[in-house]
């Protein structure tokens, strides 16, 4: 069975140095368990954080060189196109701040391939073509279901641990750059640009004083109260019901 993994360059949350993703890593395992030589492919600008995936279980790289900014999936589309795999994994979105994680969906999209989310196991079927997946459901939950290959499955962090870095692995794995020129984004037909304009206040916001809460619900004023520092209990009372009252909740004496 021949499995791609798909690889981007993350950014660790603490250091802020380029690091490869843990589930990436993840799934750099699960294609060694099913292809004796997996393949990483990568497309970005840059490629020092992913060749971390050779010592990782994958037996060489592609790294498809592009501009930063630049959609990779047009080119991941036809390098897988013309690799024709049999499986494609990839991490639930990549790590680098402001990643959405619908590359995958994309790829399968284009490709027209079933897409299977949150793998956290997997096997050859019975059948030849067929993957058997263990799936992570909310709530720690497990589904079992096939797939009919070629496919493409993103990688949950329940998945089992990243193989220990190897670090000869790492040196004898080999590594393809291909430079892809990536044509300039079309510009959006329809788009406007205004000033900005603050939002009406939300009813029963989080985060007000209980008077505010209150207001907004019933449509009274905030703020028509007094504020009284230590008071008797009978001057408190008092000014509770005389609120009340002002904001509408109890009616005024006749």
């Amino acid at each position: 069975m021949k499995a791609i993994v798909l690889l981007s360059q993350g950014v660790h949350p603490v250091s802020g140095k380029s690091c490869l993703p843990r589930p990436e890593a993840q799934a750099a395992r699960l294609a060694a368990g099913l292809d004796p030589l997996p393949t990483g492919l990568h497309a970005g600008p840059g490629q020092e954080a992913v060749r971390e995936a050779l010592g990782r279980g994958l037996a060489h790289l592609t790294h498809l060189a592009m501009e930063d900014g630049a959609d990779p999936v047009p080119a991941l589309v036809a390098a897988l196109a013309a690799a024709a795999p049999d499986l494609v994994l990839a991490g639930p979105r990549g790590q680098g701040g402001a990643d959405t994680g619908l590359v995958p969906y994309a790829l399968a999209h284009a490709l027209g391939w079933p897409l299977v989310a949150d793998l956290v196991a997997l096997e050859p079927g019975t059948e030849p073509g067929t993957l058997k997946i263990e799936q992570a459901l909310p709530k720690g939950a497990r589904r079992r279901i096939v797939v009919r290959l070629p496919a493409v499955v993103t990688v949950h962090p329940g998945a089992p641990a990243p193989l220990p870095f190897a670090f000869g692995r790492a040196r004898a794995g080999g590594m393809i750059r291909r430079a892809v020129a990536t044509p300039p984004p079309a510009p959006i037909e329809g788009l406007m640009e205004k000033s900005y304009r603050k939002r009406p206040k939300v009813m029963g916001q989080a985060g007000g004083t209980a008077a505010e809460r209150l207001a907004a619900v019933t449509g009274g004023g905030a703020g028509t109260g007094r504020v009284l520092v230590n008071p008797a209990p009978g001057e408190a009372a008092r000014e509770i019901i005389a609120f009340l009252r002002g904001i509408g909740v109890l009616k005024a004496r006749a």
